[in-house]
């Protein structure tokens, strides 16, 4: 059996929880509320830790929690600024004497910034320019540093969009908010949410100190395709279209900034180094299993979307 810690345990904190309770592995997720506790332990039966990463005093007497095991720290850094002050304060309360066997960590393909549409692998330099993306960057060379000087190993994982149940535009689509004229509308990349917690776990057992992974399905597509597709599956209009002139006038910053970094994200080294083989190899595969496991549009499952 083995002694997980998940910190920051949302969706995809939850599915790895599952396939590590599966297994028989004792497993604990760190809440900041009483609200969220009382959901993990009831209607996932995963025993919580409380504890608050705005707060290191709170980290301090959290670390004999961490002390010896496997770290999912999957918590997002605050809003605002260049810096993870969140991931400054877990890396800061550790010692020698309270020190993870392990941290993996998930990160955002878009520290690799504007690449033209290109293939990203691993050894593409970095280059963030975005706030949100600077903050992730920071996240991982606290880390990492931390992790070196306390001798515990660290596995980076660069995500991509992610999709799946709760994580479907449905609002967007009910709204009837605009996408990108198909033959002007850049390459975006993403995951299916199942897969993504396989390859954490995977990433926990085969990956090794100082690796990091990108992970996509590998089938770049783009973010038109992707909310035609979410549509037709949901029986919904498709949404209209604009040009790229029109978008930049109506379109959010946050929007914006997923049109205008583009870069088609390489999985080679997830796959043959981590052995896994994705469920979800497509959009049109993993949105099928989405709406099979949503049963029907719910407003329940209202979701966000997931680009990279």
């Amino acid at each position: 059996m083995a002694d997980i810690l998940v910190i920051g345990c949302g969706d995809i904190g939850v599915r790895v929880a599952r396939l590590h309770r599966q297994r028989g592995d004792s497993v604990h997720a760190v809440v900041r509320s009483q609200e969220r506790a009382m959901h993990l332990e009831e209607a996932e039966r995963i025993a919580t830790v409380p504890g608050n990463l705005d707060s290191l005093e709170a980290l301090i007497k959290l670390a004999e929690a961490v002390s010896g095991k496997l770290v999912y720290y999957f918590a997002p850094p605050p809003g605002g600024g260049p810096w993870d002050s969140r991931m400054r304060n877990f890396c800061a309360a550790l010692d020698r004497g309270h020190a993870p066997a392990r941290v993996v960590y998930i990160s955002t393909s878009g520290v690799y910034g504007d690449c033209g549409g290109g293939w990203v692998t691993e050894e593409t330099p970095v280059n963030a320019t975005t706030s949100r993306a600077r903050r992730r960057l920071d996240a991982e060379t606290v880390l990492r540093e931390r992790g070196a000087q306390l001798g515990f190993p660290v596995v980076i994982l660069r995500v991509t969009g992610i999709y799946g149940p709760g994580r479907l535009p449905l609002a967007r689509l009910q709204e009837g908010h605009p996408v990108v004229r198909e033959a002007e509308a850049p390459p975006t990349n993403r995951i299916h949410a199942d897969d993504l917690a396989t390859v954490c776990v995977a990433a926990a057992e085969q990956g090794a100190d100082g690796e990091i992974f990108n992970v996509s399905d590998g089938q770049p597509g783009t973010m038109t395709q992707y909310f035609n597709a979410a549509a037709d599956l949901l029986g919904l209009p498709r949404p209209p279209q604009v040009s790229m002139a029109e978008a930049r006038q109506v379109m959010s910053p946050m929007m914006l900034s997923y049109l205008t970094e583009t870069r088609r994200m390489d999985n080679r080294r997830m796959r043959e180094r981590l052995g896994v083989v994705l469920r979800y190899p497509d959009l049109e595969s993993g949105l099928r299993d989405v709406i099979e496991q949503l049963g029907r549009p719910d407003m329940g499952y209202l979701g966000s979307i997931g680009h990279g």
